[in-house]
């Protein structure tokens, strides 16, 4: 289906002025034409065409100014500006020959430039003088009894356009800032998502680097096992970052605990990599193995930790699985701590889980992510 393109709002205001000023020549046209081809008397004739022209632009001023939401309490001296000319019109001209209908043009602008509830009191005054204005004049029952139900309709309707109209463009307007939220939600997941593929690939290459370094003069051998991991972390990182910036990279909890473990055993740092609890959905592998992968970088990057226990179980009931890494190097830790923490908490959030990090005392520092599994 195609969607019909929404025009600006001083377009929509434009069309707007001009439905109502077709509405107000609905009105005084028919007694104007009148007084040019049936009466012909431009004593009569003028002053009605001047009249009735400086309604209509008047109106239209301030039903424009008020869209815009241009209003000032000087516009009540417009709306009874009108008012005045209005009513004085089917009394100098008479209300046999049409010109009653001109008791009804003010009734559109009075919830439009005044406040609601003032306007409420207002348009029930105006109709109950209206009528018996009209009665008055010698205006006949019928056209009494149009000006009782005509006058407040008049008067919701000029509401209710202008409040529509506002309506609309507090949507536009909410549409647009949600669109800037996502766009802004969608860069901070981005940034956090490389932050995590990089911060552990780089880390886990100059650490490869370093190893090749200490080796280069008595262990070629071990130079080129590290040269040729370091080319394999190289394009796997290449791959990773393609897949983020894709947005369909999908991490696997054993993968990622393979790699940590293998990457601390190689900095020197005792770590045994842990079994998996059987049965674990596959919803839970990418928000913990995004755990693992931050834990792995503030290890080699923030701390200097001979050992490194990873435990993940199963919680009785099997409603929930937990991640739990401790390490023992919070007592020496280098550096102040990385963003990633943060962003692991966002998105344990997300998933509905749980995230805690922090020394604890004697020397170990103990990251705890637990994720709902789905199950009963």
């Amino acid at each position: 289906m195609v969607q019909p393109r929404i025009p600006r709002a001083p377009v929509i205001a434009a069309i707007i002025v001009a439905l109502t000023s077709v509405s107000l020549a609905g009105l005084l046209l028919p007694a104007l034409s009148d007084e040019a081809f049936g009466r012909r008397d431009p004593v009569r004739f003028v002053p009605a065409l001047v009249a009735v022209a400086g309604v209509c632009g008047l109106y239209g001023r301030l039903l424009w100014l008020n869209l815009t939401r241009r209003s000032t309490p000087a516009h009540r001296l417009g709306l009874a500006a009108i008012t005045a000319v209005s009513w004085t019109l089917p009394a100098v001209l008479g209300v046999h020959t049409g010109w009653g209908n001109a008791l009804l043009v003010p009734a559109g602008l009075i919830a439009v430039v005044l406040p609601v509830r003032q306007a409420a009191y207002v348009a029930g005054a105006g109709t109950i003088a209206g009528a018996a204005y009209g009665v008055a004049l010698g205006m006949q029952p019928l056209a009494v009894l149009y000006q009782l139900v005509a006058f407040p309709m008049v008067t919701f309707s000029g509401y209710i356009t202008v409040w529509l109209f506002h309506v609309v463009q507090e949507l536009r307007e909410a549409r647009a800032e949600l669109a800037r939220s996502a766009v802004g939600e969608e860069r901070m997941r981005f940034a956090r998502d490389l932050h995590d593929v990089l911060g552990h690939s780089l880390q886990a290459v100059a650490l490869r680097a370093e190893v090749a370094e200490r080796f280069a003069d008595r262990d070629p051998a071990r130079v080129r096992k590290e040269l040729a991991e370091i080319q394999t972390m190289a394009r796997d990182a290449v791959k990773d970052v393609r897949e983020v910036v894709r947005g369909y990279r999908a991490t696997s909890l054993r993968t990622e605990l393979d790699g940590m473990s293998a990457v601390l055993r190689a900095a020197g740092i005792d770590c045994d990599r842990p079994d998996l609890p059987a049965g674990l959905p596959g919803g839970v592998h990418e928000p913990l193995g995004w755990v693992v992968r931050e834990a792995a970088t503030n290890i080699l990057r923030h701390s200097s930790a001979t050992w490194c226990r990873i435990d993940v179980a199963a919680e009785p009931g099997g409603g929930r699985v937990r991640l739990e890494i401790v390490n023992d190097g919070a007592a020496r830790r280098d550096g102040p701590p990385g963003s990633g923490l943060a962003g692991l908490a966002e998105r344990l959030a997300a998933a509905g889980g749980e995230f805690a990090a922090g020394a604890i005392g004697d020397g170990t520092f103990r990251l705890v992510a637990a994720l709902p599994t789905g199950g009963s």
